[in-house]
């Protein structure tokens, strides 16, 4: 990872992870890798279905899915799962998602200030095999997060984490 993500991280904290690799020229999943290791846990995408199964877990979210052309941001409740092909199934009243999971490459927990406000974020995000963000969960959005709230993200968070990765060289 180049030094220079993780200078632009450090400079601008509260900017959206993707203008920053718009910026930069990189893959978003590089952004997110550069992130100091307090504010992002590498998680286990061995583990995925199990990972998502938990998000019910944590009640009402905010989902957020981009391409190319369109973001699409989503409050909703994770639940009413099923695999149907190539298609990881969350159906629920408010949330009607189908994931190809073979494409899922990345799983972080992340702790960001928010890009308005700059109160501290907390998300589960999710990258392709590209290294763009497949899906986001986040727990709060501009707004403080509860207790109970928090120490989901944790256990979480600390439940689902990957290996340790190497520390940063500067």
């Amino acid at each position: 990872m180049s030094d220079r993500i993780r200078d632009a991280v450090e400079k601008n904290p509260r900017k959206m992870t993707l203008q920053l690799a718009r910026d930069l020229g990189v893959p978003e999943v590089e952004v997110i890798r550069a992130f100091p290791p307090d504010r992002v846990a590498e998680l286990d995408l061995t583990r995925w279905e199990d990972l998502l199964r938990r998000l019910e877990d944590l009640g009402d979210v905010r989902v957020l899915v981009s391409n190319g052309a369109t973001t699409v941001e989503v409050a909703g409740r994770f639940g009413n799962f099923s695999t149907t092909g190539e298609f990881f199934n969350v159906q629920t009243e408010t949330l009607d998602m189908h994931i190809r999971w073979a494409e899922l490459a990345g799983a972080f927990a992340v702790e960001k200030p928010a890009h308005l406000g700059g109160t501290t974020t907390y998300s589960f995000q999710f990258f392709d095999r590209a290294g763009a963000a497949a899906l986001k969960v986040f727990l709060n959005f501009g707004e403080s997060l509860s207790p109970e709230r928090l120490r989901l993200f944790h256990e979480l968070r600390d439940g689902f984490r990957g290996p340790a990765r190497p520390a940063a060289r500067r």
